[in-house]
């Protein structure tokens, strides 16, 4: 098994791809930090549910359930990555950008864990903009 040098690029890649396919869910490599962004999408309605699997081998996986409306068209009309490993994007608390006027959702890695950018404006902390969905 390879290992992905940006495992949240990989995991909104596999999102993006899947709502591309219509799939009902996607399964990838489990991580805490994956689980917590699975967390803030459910927690914003971009997504219907996630949840860990223990597969063969003793590797976890995590497996979300993606949200469609009516004529099967995604929630979710983008997600971009703001922050990488090569080139890492931190804000202050007041600059934390809105995304589409408030439509969408950045999600700041602070202090106090994966917070929205609403949660991170209200809470007075600042961070790494890991990504954005609308």
């Amino acid at each position: 098994m390879s290992q992905t040098t940006d495992p949240i690029a990989d995991l909104l890649t596999r999102i993006r791809n899947a709502l591309a396919a219509r799939l009902p869910a996607v399964k990838m490599p489990h991580s805490r930090m994956k689980s917590e962004l699975a967390r803030l999408l459910k927690q914003e309605g971009f997504i219907r549910d996630f949840e860990m699997t223990e597969e063969e081998g003793g590797h976890r996986q995590l497996g979300i359930k993606l949200k469609y409306v009516a004529g099967r068209e995604s929630v979710i009309h983008g997600l971009r990555r703001m922050s990488r490993p090569g080139l890492r994007r931190y804000a202050a608390a007041a600059a934390v950008p809105r995304v589409r006027g408030g439509m969408g959702v950045v999600i700041v890695s602070t202090s106090r864990g994966m917070l929205t950018d609403r949660e991170a404006r209200r809470n007075n902390l600042g961070g790494e903009l890991v990504c954005s969905v609308w």
